[in-house]
């Protein structure tokens, strides 16, 4: 046996297993630490952007998953800051809201890919081992394409600050059809 069985190390993963998993959501942030854990990733969880970049700072990732949009800032400052300290980290960025706008800061500011929520343990870590110049399988359970417009109105609504008129209005739509959609829980 090798020391790398015997430690339970891939080696796809390299000499640096560590991966810092950044996400405001405390169930779902537990629940890919675990899941990324048991495929051979050490990981290292942040709640919020000032947590991250002090952790990148200390001991930069080899790896990094950092959601978008956290309570207490932009993700893409978490990138900028590892990227900073460790040009070589893979990062991948998830986020609710998928748009081409976010996707190509994301990719601008160094992420190797884009993933929407809930992205599960198996696309992030072909996302993350995926190899220069290599496209990685798309998703078993992609987003319906009915998620898609529902995440996009939420996010227009959110940046409309709440306000269903300016938001209708953004969007092209009767007042009353955002008013039946907002109401309703988000499509699978």
């Amino acid at each position: 046996m090798t020391d790398q069985q015997e430690t339970g190390q891939r080696p796809e993963l390299g000499d640096d297993p560590t991966l810092l998993i950044v996400d405001d959501d405390e169930p779902f942030r537990l629940r890919l630490g675990r899941a990324m854990e048991k495929r051979g990733f050490q990981p290292i969880l942040a709640g919020g952007v000032r947590e991250a970049i002090d952790i990148a700072r200390k001991a930069p990732p080899a790896y990094a998953v950092v959601d978008l949009r956290l309570e207490d800032g932009d993700g893409l400052e978490v990138v900028n800051a590892i990227h900073e300290t460790r040009e070589d980290c893979r990062v991948v960025m998830l986020t609710g809201y998928g748009n081409i706008a976010t996707a190509v800061a994301a990719v601008k500011a160094g992420a190797i890919d884009y993933l929407p929520k809930p992205a599960d343990a198996d696309d992030v870590e072909k996302a993350l081992l995926a190899q220069p110049g290599e496209r990685p399988e798309p998703p078993e359970n992609p987003m319906s394409a009915d998620r898609v417009r529902w995440e996009h109105i939420q996010r227009v609504y959110e940046l409309c600050d709440h306000n269903v008129s300016e938001t209708a209005r953004r969007l092209g739509m009767h007042r009353r059809t955002l008013q039946r959609i907002l109401a309703k829980r988000a499509p699978r």
